[in-house]
């Protein structure tokens, strides 16, 4: 009965410390067992593209990056120019 009225103490830093030990330790579990299904999956469930497969989707990203550059190239060109006609009827 001392060991309960120890533990349920509201005072800090009285009672026994098993407690917090204990909790500590289960959140240290928590945090091993969660970073060891993490590895698992990332090594045996995670399905990685082949080298073939890695070359074509850069070289469609490269592409699609290159095309959208040119666009965004003339747009910037286009809004140039028609900002220099604007300014020109005022000046």
């Amino acid at each position: 009965m001392a060991q309960l009225a120890e533990q349920r103490s509201p005072k800090p830093q009285v009672g026994s410390s098993s407690l917090s030990t204990r909790a500590k330790k289960s959140k240290m579990a928590k945090i091993t067992l969660y970073i060891k299904d993490a590895l698992n999956e990332l090594i045996h469930k995670t399905t990685w593209p082949t080298w073939k497969e890695l070359q074509s989707s850069s070289i469609v990203v490269l592409i699609a990056s290159f095309i959208i550059a040119i666009l965004i190239f003339l747009m910037d060109i286009s809004f140039e120019n028609i900002m220099k006609l604007i300014y020109s009827m005022f000046y």
